[in-house]
């Protein structure tokens, strides 16, 4: 069977994977051993503690770190241990990322925020409002296109992360504590806008430490001391 073939069904796969830190004399193991798999379309939260490996984690299913050894498949290609311009090029095209403090351009309009990647892929101006517009009215903003991020609530510019994140059509979306700065309430619908999204096939890693939001995800990942502690509802 062919490799991409093998890891078809897989957003996101690991192998035995290890990240290392060497601090003087002492070898910290932020992750030790992991080995875990996302189906495409699926819903995860990964949990932990502060030092559980959660965050190094994080930085390599965003293509922002290398693990020391191990495979790290990403829709069937082993990211592992390609050069950063790659992994430039593999953040752009593949992956989209909502984030705790939205990382809105002020300067910019709603349609301008969420068309940026657009601009990064080289697609033409016509053809990025076009779908930054498409997308604004999918996460009910389609009167607030021309405001800038300040003349929004809370709620309303995480609904412009959102739509930056699948600007580009993800393989996944990789959303760091996307309720961390928002109210209860607000918490609440962002968390619906994401299960919709879900429930419409796209897959969604949630990074949270709050066990009500986590309780949305359709199967939860526990880390901790750098390995996978438990699964619900998943297979490792």
């Amino acid at each position: 069977m062919d490799e991409n073939e093998k890891f078809d069904k897989y957003a996101v796969r690991f192998e035995d994977l290890y990240k290392i830190y060497r601090m003087g004399g002492n070898e910290v193991r932020a992750l030790d051993g992991v080995s875990a798999k996302f189906e495409k379309g699926s819903f995860w939260a990964i949990m932990g503690p502060s030092g559980s490996g959660k965050s190094t984690m994080l930085n390599i299913l965003g293509c922002l770190d290398r693990p020391t050894s191990g495979q790290y498949y990403l829709n069937g290609h082993d990211v592992s241990q390609m050069p950063d311009d790659d992994l430039s090029d593999i953040r752009l095209k593949y992956l989209g990322f909502i984030f705790q403090s939205f990382n809105l351009i002020p300067q910019l309009s709603v349609e301008e925020n969420i068309a940026l990647p657009l601009y990064y892929l080289g697609w033409p101006l016509q053809k990025r409002m076009e779908r930054a517009r498409e997308l604004g009215g999918m996460v009910g903003l389609n009167k607030r296109l021309s405001h800038r991020p300040s003349e929004l609530s809370g709620g309303q510019q995480q609904r412009v992360a959102i739509a930056r994140a699948l600007a580009n059509d993800p393989v996944f979306l990789l959303a760091d504590e996307p309720t961390g700065n928002l109210d209860t309430a607000t918490s609440i619908e962002i968390i619906e806008l994401l299960k919709k999204l879900n429930r419409d096939g796209k897959t969604i890693i949630m990074v949270t430490h709050e066990p009500d939001i986590a309780a949305h995800a359709n199967s939860r990942l526990v880390m901790r001391d750098g390995k996978i502690q438990k699964i619900e509802g998943g297979a490792l």
